[in-house]
């Protein structure tokens, strides 16, 4: 494999490519799309290059390959394909290349974490990660516990916090700042919300914030977790696996709900019972609470749910509106042309009301509506930029405990009479029209209602629901009973 590396002389020519694309194609496109673009080194006559965002590696991929290839080809004739990838994949792939006219060394295999927001283009530390410092270096050679790469710009200092989140952020300070040998206050630390609201960031500071207090931490997804334990029972090294894995002070573990395997769910079960019982900290994230991650194991589930149970709600307008001013801040600092008016952004801040990921999504679509047309948004530019992000408002997830709960006050029974085995005429009524409605407003199945409603047989469910649809045809009060109560679930 023919490996040219980094040194001076292709430094020099790299540098005169961009020089030919910035006269070609003038500041404004070139500070837009080029300005972080990296070359990595040549091998085999491919140039790896780099980008921190995967949108400038599509755009860039989209629009300029060809006359990215044909300049930097003119200045370095041994340059014949292109290579454009993520920051931390690019180097992966570019082995033994010298930076810098430093000595040849092997690049480590680095990543960022996958819903890393975008810090913008002010950020230009490199979107690599390292284990954190804290890991135990034998064990690492030896493979028995890698953790999952942490990304350098998630800590604590660059969180925004607002209503929806202000309760999670708080919980997972005292567990960063806790003193060794002092109870904790709660372990497990459960924190649950959907995709683009935080929760890696949060679980990505506590571990950097731990790290660098000296402590032992290991962050790793649900992946690593698998993919651990499998690799540590074919090496036949398990148990060795197993004890490291207890031997930390803080155990951080993202996307649960991926956690399969019955036999790696043990495990996994008899790791945090280890951990908790020995007074160490575990850290857990998921898209929805324990007693919906159906796919774990009961004994899981209970475990999970014994801590401090924390939810993320949607991004408020506030924090949302605050989260734009600070990526317009971020962009300008790499084009400073870029101008938005308060009057537009707090358009954006109104009109995609989802996750930080479409707010990333809003601003580069604006940057780059922006560069190509050569002039300020407004309110109606913005829209047509932004018009693919914004989405009908889905309606709101109706649980079976809510259900349960609104059912029991408005018959004036309580939930434990609900879910009893009393059969009085005013408890199995509220009881009938609790399971209707759960299997009116939810996709759970007819055992699952049942398993909810006391551990009764579908059938019984079955029955409950044709039984309320027949009153419910007759009209009269029923009728009536049960369009309040579903709109008062789904408002």
């Amino acid at each position: 494999m023919a490996t040219v590396p980094v040194g001076c002389d292709l430094n020099v020519k790299w540098a005169n490519a961009c020089r030919r694309l910035r006269a070609e194609l003038g500041d404004a496109v070139f500070n837009a799309w080029f300005a972080r673009l990296e070359l990595d080194g040549v091998v085999d006559g491919t140039a790896f290059l780099s980008v921190p965002t995967t949108f400038l590696k599509t755009w860039i991929q989209s629009h300029y390959t060809d006359k990215m290839l044909a300049t930097f080809s003119a200045e370095a004739p041994e340059v014949k394909r292109l290579n454009i990838a993520l920051r931390s994949s690019a180097r992966r792939r570019a082995p033994d290349v010298q930076v810098n006219g430093d000595p040849a060394v092997t690049r480590p295999a680095v990543g960022t974490a996958d819903r890393a927001p975008m810090d913008g283009a002010a950020d230009r530390v490199a979107t690599t990660a390292t284990a954190p410092r804290s890991m135990d270096a034998n064990a690492a050679a030896e493979g028995a516990i890698v953790s999952s790469p942490l990304d350098r710009r998630l800590t604590f200092s660059n969180f925004l916090t607002g209503k929806s989140n202000q309760l999670a952020y708080a919980a997972a300070q005292g567990v960063a700042k806790a003193i060794p040998g002092e109870p904790l206050l709660y372990s497990p630390l459960y924190i649950h919300a959907s995709v683009g609201l935080g929760k890696t960031h949060l679980l990505q500071a506590i571990a950097h914030a731990v790290a660098n207090a000296g402590r032992r931490v290991v962050y790793l997804t649900a992946e690593k977790v698998m993919s651990g334990f499998v690799a540590s029972l074919k090496a036949q090294t398990a148990i060795a696996f197993k004890e490291r894995l207890r031997a930390i002070d803080v155990l951080v573990i993202d996307d649960v709900q991926f956690l399969q395997g019955k036999s790696i769910q043990q495990e996994f079960c008899h790791t945090l019972n280890a951990l908790i019982d020995d007074g160490r900290q575990v850290v857990i994230a998921a898209d929805r609470p324990p007693s919906d991650l159906e796919t774990l194991e009961e004994r899981v589930r209970s475990r999970l749910a014994g801590g401090l149970c924390v939810a993320m709600e949607p991004l408020d307008e506030a924090l949302r509106l605050t989260f734009l001013q600070n990526r317009v801040l971020a962009t300008r600092s790499v084009q400073p042309g870029f101008e938005l008016s308060s009057q537009v952004i707090a358009f954006v801040a109104k009109s995609i009301v989802t996750n930080g990921r479409d707010l990333d999504g809003a601003m580069n679509r604006l940057m780059a509506h922006a560069t190509l047309n050569g002039a300020p948004h407004t309110i109606e530019t913005a829209e047509v930029a932004i018009r693919d992000l914004v989405r009908t408002r889905e309606p709101k997830r109706v649980k079976i405990e809510d259900i349960q709960k609104l059912v029991a006050t408005h018959y004036n029974v309580s939930r434990a009479d609900i879910l009893s085995s009393r059969r009085t005429a005013t408890v199995v009524l509220p009881r009938q029209i609790a399971m209707y409605l759960s299997k009116s407003l939810t996709l759970r199945s007819l055992p699952e209602i049942g398993r909810r409603f006391g551990g009764r047989d579908h059938t019984t469910v079955l029955h409950a629901v044709r039984k309320i649809e027949n009153l419910s045809g007759q009209g009269g009060s029923l009728t009536e009973d049960l369009e309040l109560l579903k709109r008062l679930l789904q408002d």
